[in-house]
């Protein structure tokens, strides 16, 4: 079946593989080729052991898998929202995704495939998924996890009454909170609405 699918440490933190992205002007807008072949590529997890929170997206999108980084299709509000909601100084470009590790952040998916729209994952897959994320989180050791899309956590966690916000369960000994997909085709969110959700999470992480 398919479905719809800190505050700086902080001291640096010694990231998993990863070295500073060159400026965002190095990396051109993929072609349409270069995207169509992109489609069930993996990219690597941006997470260090011990982060603040870890971020959750659904599965990587053409330009992410086309470029290497998270969220980096145009219009995609993940990286203004970190910004509006407190969690980094200013708003960081997709090139500049490894600065996170330095304030005790990270980035991970609940499916590795890419695919132009999450709504091609099957529900299989997010189960899958949800048992993955949740042997990660037990190997690093996030203080809080936080899923950035609820159809994919009702479906992936069998939650199906879920809501936004924190969940009454832990993750892999990690709290846990569920945001809204930041994605450009998430039309009941605004850039401010998503910044605001955002800003309720770095609340939560900042007092204990």
């Amino acid at each position: 079946m398919t479905g719809p699918v800190r505050n700086e440490r902080r001291a640096a933190r010694e990231p998993v593989g990863s070295r500073r992205a060159p400026a965002a002007s190095r990396y051109p807008r993929p072609t349409r080729e270069e995207l169509a072949a992109a489609a069930d590529r993996t990219i690597p997890d941006l997470i260090a052991p011990g982060l603040d929170v870890l971020f959750v997206g659904i599965n990587p999108g053409l330009w992410s898998a086309a470029t290497g980084r998270h969220f980096a299709r145009p219009g995609n509000r993940f990286w203004p929202a970190l910004h509006r909601g407190g969690f980094t100084p200013r708003q960081l470009p997709p090139s500049e995704q490894e600065e996170l590790l330095r304030y005790g952040l990270g980035i991970t998916n609940l499916v590795d495939r890419a695919s132009a729209r999450a709504d091609e994952l099957t529900a299989e897959e997010l189960v899958a998924g949800a048992e993955s994320l949740t042997a990660k989180v037990e190997r690093y050791r996030p203080r809080w996890v936080a899923v950035v899309g609820v159809t994919a956590y009702r479906i992936g966690f069998a939650r199906p009454k879920a809501g936004f916000g924190p969940q009454p369960e832990l993750l892999g000994g990690a709290r846990l909170w569920v945001l809204p997909n930041p994605s450009g085709l998430n039309a009941h969110f605004t850039p401010e609405t998503l910044g605001a959700a955002f800003a309720e999470l770095h609340a939560a992480t900042t007092a204990g």
